[in-house]
């Protein structure tokens, strides 16, 4: 499946909505929830626009990730750009029917790519819960370097789980 990363827009704000909605309970086995006032598409619709307000500051990019037919498959965004020390964080997620096919994987290479080729962020942080397995492989497949884990337990789905944290640091081919 060709897929590509598209800038977020203003108008991507209904289909993005029913994306999350959609994916709510499959988000939730991986990550702590947003809470309900998310998945109320008013509250969504202003988190957007804060959003689109902070990557047209610069200090986040959001993609959306795409395939041939412009269907939303998934996001992935760099959050907290220190622009000064080069720095991002690291979040995605792919809808659940779009799981296992490779696609979190090319797109965290297709954003790599991407930050190489602008040469202004040379670090990305990235954390996931102790139980994605796939997220760690998507990271590690990615150049991504294990390089610790929180003290912290918490719960989600009455499992004990920790985050592990990657680092990319552009070394790497």
């Amino acid at each position: 499946m060709d897929i590509y990363l598209e800038k977020l827009h203003s108008a991507d704000a209904e289909e993005l909505f029913t994306f999350e909605r959609n994916n709510r309970t499959f988000f939730e086995e991986m990550v702590p929830t947003r809470g309900d006032e998310y998945y109320n598409f008013e509250t969504f619709q202003r988190r957007h626009e804060s959003l689109l307000n902070e990557q047209a500051k610069g200090s986040s990019r959001f993609y959306l990730i795409k395939d041939k037919n412009s269907l939303i498959l998934g996001r992935m965004n760099l959050v907290d750009i220190d622009e000064i020390h080069g720095i991002g964080h690291l979040g995605y997620r792919v809808g659940q029917i779009h799981t296992g096919k490779g696609i979190a994987n090319r797109a965290l290479n297709l954003l790599v790519v991407k930050v190489k080729d602008e040469g202004r962020i040379k670090q990305i942080k990235a954390k996931t819960t102790s139980n994605n397995i796939a997220s760690q492989r998507v990271l590690l497949k990615n150049d991504f370097e294990h390089v610790g884990t929180s003290d912290e337990v918490f719960s989600i789905c009455n499992r004990e789980l920790q985050f592990l944290y990657y680092n990319w640091t552009g070394m790497s081919n």
